[in-house]
């Protein structure tokens, strides 16, 4: 009977032992450098780990996540939508107008804000289905009719309670406490409002996406259009649902800057397109799916603001954060891709 070298054995173990280390690497890539970067900050700062601070941080998120989480509809389709931050900025904007100009109550803000965001994926998906304007030429001239829109109607100015309207009146109405609810308070005096509706959007759409078969759909039809069209599919419906939801979920994303706030600030929103996009992408390296995937969108929001608390902790000058940012954002994606690729 012949007997197999140890010496071989190990040879033969190698390559396996290998692969397992780089598919590790591969689909744990951004959870191993979240890990390293809690433990770094906590280190450095030990104020970093309270439960408060890292409450503070998924609120900070959230808007970003819910907003991102729209974009990642918009990407399972093989679509890309720019207006998102646009959407949100007026929204807060919109929100405000409604309660301290129109008079309206909490409730109606909400349904009227919420509304408007869904009408904006509307006229998104009409250009992109029925025009077949492509994707990001549609969606970025709606960011920029949004943009100039939402200064028209108080002529330049951020809205607040006594207000100067352009005919020379004054705003009589105020913010509805209960409004204000959504952006400032807590379940149990722990976990933000938002945080809850980060999470609740997240499992929502992660039900949506991976476990119907809509999701089936908008994947399908962002794999290969025309094959899904063959198979059946309405990839026109599938395509409008997409942009609608992205646009009410910015809509929300902008309802809870505004109960945040409390005012309707014209600056607002600026950085929400880029984060949410980032957040989005980032997407992709979680557990190496390679695909745009609610989960790793929320994760992406959670790695960015645990990286810019942790950096605003440790009195980083602003100036260098984004470069920052950027340097850990290349090395997850790195990770992931440049790792399969060796693999490959």
């Amino acid at each position: 009977m012949t007997t197999v070298p140890e010496s071989s054995k190990s040879h033969a173990q190698t390559p396996a032992t290998s692969e397992l280390l780089r598919e590790t690497i591969r689909r744990g890539a951004v959870f191993i450098l979240l890990a390293g970067l809690v433990v770094l900050f906590s280190i450095a700062q030990p104020a970093f780990i309270n439960i408060n601070n890292l409450m503070s941080i998924l609120q900070a998120v959230a808007v970003v996540a819910i907003i991102g989480a729209g974009v990642t509809v918009t990407l399972a389709i093989g679509g890309f939508d720019l207006s998102v931050g646009a959407v949100a900025a007026s929204s807060v904007m919109a929100a405000s107008y409604a309660m301290i100009v129109l008079g309206f109550n909490a409730l109606e803000t909400v349904i009227l804000v919420l509304a408007f965001g869904a009408l904006v994926g509307a006229i998104n998906a009409f250009l992109i289905v029925r025009l077949k304007v492509p994707d990001l030429l549609a969606t970025l001239a709606v960011m920029f009719l949004l943009t100039g829109l939402q200064l028209i109607p108080t002529a330049g100015r951020s809205i607040s309670v006594g207000l100067i309207l352009p005919d020379g009146t004054t705003a009589a109405g105020k913010v509805d406490p209960n409004f204000l609810l959504i952006g400032r308070s807590s379940l149990f005096g722990l976990i933000p409002v938002p945080v809850i509706l980060m999470i609740s959007v997240a499992l929502a759409l992660f039900v949506l996406t991976e476990r119907t078969r809509i999701g089936r759909l908008l994947y399908a039809t962002g794999g290969n259009e025309v094959a899904a069209r063959l198979a059946g599919t309405n990839t026109a419906r599938i395509k409008t649902y997409a942009y609608v939801l992205s646009g009410t979920l910015a809509a929300l994303g902008g309802i809870i800057v505004a109960a945040r706030v409390g005012r309707g600030d014209v600056s607002s929103g600026a950085s929400l397109l880029m984060d949410s996009v980032a957040a989005s992408l980032i997407g992709f390296a979680v557990l190496g799916l390679r695909r745009p995937n609610v989960l790793g969108t929320v994760i992406g929001a959670v790695f960015v603001g645990v990286l810019l608390n942790g950096l605003t902790m440790l009195n980083a000058p602003y100036y260098t954060q984004d470069f920052v940012k950027g340097a850990v954002l290349v090395g997850a994606l790195a990770l992931t891709y440049g790792v399969s690729r060796t693999r490959a």
